[in-house]
């Protein structure tokens, strides 16, 4: 079963269109959810959680269809965003409490464990907190009701490596129970090539790729050679390439079969974020660094 299955869907303002946009969340995973600002992550996600109407396709959720079944959909759901939702007024002491009206499941002793982990303070008002403590509030109170899905909108920016590195843990954690997924929106990509098991990769509206984080990072590579040897390069094996005073750089996206095509020329692994970089500039063909 999918925790997530998003088919053709699609969603047009002015400016700017999600474009027939199809990927899956299979249960028990993390699946990094990429792309640079503007490419479609927040409008997913907002669509994923009804907060705006699609123009067409569809999406289950542990599923179930999020429109037809709404609310029964949305109890089992949990939330997270980079901006915390929570009135500033109140502490969390008071949130436990307003929560308890909002979620059937919530679990008050739960919730109180979470508060004493993170160091966080009961009485202290939401507005008082750091970004960080603010964060682990939101994750706090989306752990706290029995959750079997976590959707994440860049949970993880704008914090010190040492409580990112604290959240992630408690990714890991909550994924112990296989029936338990994430959808997590993000671009740092470092984060998600240390916990991720899948990855979808969106740009300018469109799914560019989609699949196991580890079989994409291992298919491709980037060819490392002197520019006046790119003309020895099939353009149809290229992404796109980065020039600099040293050399070029070039993406392929087959790096077996270009270890054979051109035997001669160095070709090393590469990352997400080499991965995405060389993707959004796809349309320049070569670029300089």
């Amino acid at each position: 079963m999918n925790a997530i299955e998003i088919s053709s869907l699609t969603k047009s303002y002015d400016g700017f269109k999600l474009d027939n946009i199809s990927f899956n969340v299979p249960q028990g995973s993390i699946m990094g959810f990429i792309g640079q600002n503007g490419a479609g992550k927040t409008t997913t996600i907002k669509l994923l959680l009804g907060l705006i109407k699609r123009d067409s396709g569809s999406i289950k959720m542990l599923g179930l269809d999020n429109i037809e079944h709404e609310q029964e959909v949305k109890s089992q759901i949990a939330a997270v965003f980079d901006d915390i939702p929570f009135h500033d007024q109140l502490n969390a002491a008071q949130l436990s409490t307003v929560l308890a009206d909002v979620f059937l499941q919530w679990d008050k002793a739960v919730y109180s464990e979470y508060l004493d982990r993170f160091n966080l303070p009961k009485k202290k008002k939401i507005g008082q907190l750091s970004k960080g403590m603010r964060m682990k509030l939101q994750i706090a109170a989306a752990l706290s009701h029995h959750a079997k899905l976590l959707i994440m909108d860049e949970a993880t920016t704008g914090l010190d490596p040492v409580v990112r590195n604290e959240i992630l843990d408690i990714f890991l954690e909550y994924l112990q129970d296989d029936r338990n997924s994430i959808l997590l929106s993000s671009h740092i990509t470092s984060d998600l090539e240390k916990i991720a098991d899948s990855v979808t990769f969106i740009d300018k509206g469109k799914i560019l790729l989609t699949g196991v984080k580890d079989d994409i990072v291992g298919s491709y590579g980037v060819i490392k050679c002197k520019k006046s040897e790119l003309k020895d390069i099939d353009k149809k094996d290229i992404i796109s390439t980065r020039i600099s005073d040293f050399g070029a750089e070039t993406l392929v996206a087959d790096r077996k079969l270009c270890e054979k095509k051109y035997s001669g020329i160095t070709i090393d692994g590469t990352t997400l974020e080499e991965i995405m970089l060389f993707y959004v500039r796809r349309d320049k063909g070569e670029w300089t660094s």
